[in-house]
């Protein structure tokens, strides 16, 4: 796994629907070295902070290998990098090879993944898309959240070295299947182990007890 880009965002307010918008969805790669701090990138604001960034939610990766799907679905002949809100457009950080806890090493960062990511309607404003929320949904690869261990700098072209991991931990895939696929028949099982994961996002931790509390 590597960066291929690096990408930040100042919130701004839009116009969506007839009604002002903020938000800092519209990430752009930048060059060089950036600093990652504990809530965010710097240089990079998000709107909606109950939503988005903060402890648990301070580095939102995409894998570039999705890019090509998504233009031929979303019938674009070309997509940036940073488009779907990604702080960190990264080769190889495919979702189901990807475990809640795992741990990377981006020369002297180290981040540990937390989530998967819930997509807002915001998504479907950056991509002048109503369905892409609900196709991103269906897809069930929608990247991945980390929350920062050690600050440091990091760029393009950096490596990712997986230095830790959580035995009997699951996938970001399953996790968001889990969650949002009906058809998905090792929903329990998923979210029994996750619950027993303490990487796990606080926000996800209370999805998946409500989800339990509910099928029992």
């Amino acid at each position: 796994m590597k960066i291929v880009s690096v990408n930040v965002s100042r919130k701004k307010v839009v116009e969506y629907k007839g009604e002002p918008v903020s938000t800092g969805i519209f990430k752009k790669p930048v060059k060089g070295k950036v600093f990652v701090g504990k809530g965010n990138l710097e240089g990079d604001e998000q709107a909606d902070l109950k939503h988005h960034g903060g402890i648990d939610m301070a580095v939102y990766a995409f894998a570039s290998d999705h890019y090509n799907y998504w233009q031929q679905t979303l019938y674009k002949s070309h997509l940036p990098y940073g488009t779907f809100g990604e702080n960190l457009t990264v080769s190889g950080l495919i979702e189901d090879k990807v475990f809640i806890g795992d741990q990377f090493l981006i020369g002297d960062c180290l981040l540990e993944v937390s989530q998967p990511r819930i997509p807002c309607f915001k998504l479907n404003m950056a991509l002048d898309n109503d369905n892409t929320v609900k196709l991103f949904k269906d897809y069930f690869n929608t990247g991945v959240y980390f929350r920062v261990l050690e600050e440091g700098y990091i760029g393009q072209e950096k490596k990712l070295s997986k230095v830790a991991e959580v035995p009997g931990s699951v996938s970001v895939n399953s996790m968001f299947r889990a969650l949002f696929d009906k058809e998905y028949a090792f929903s329990k099982q998923v979210l029994e182990a996750a619950h027993q994961l303490r990487p796990l996002s606080q926000e996800w931790r209370e999805k998946v007890e409500r989800r339990l509390k509910r099928i029992g």
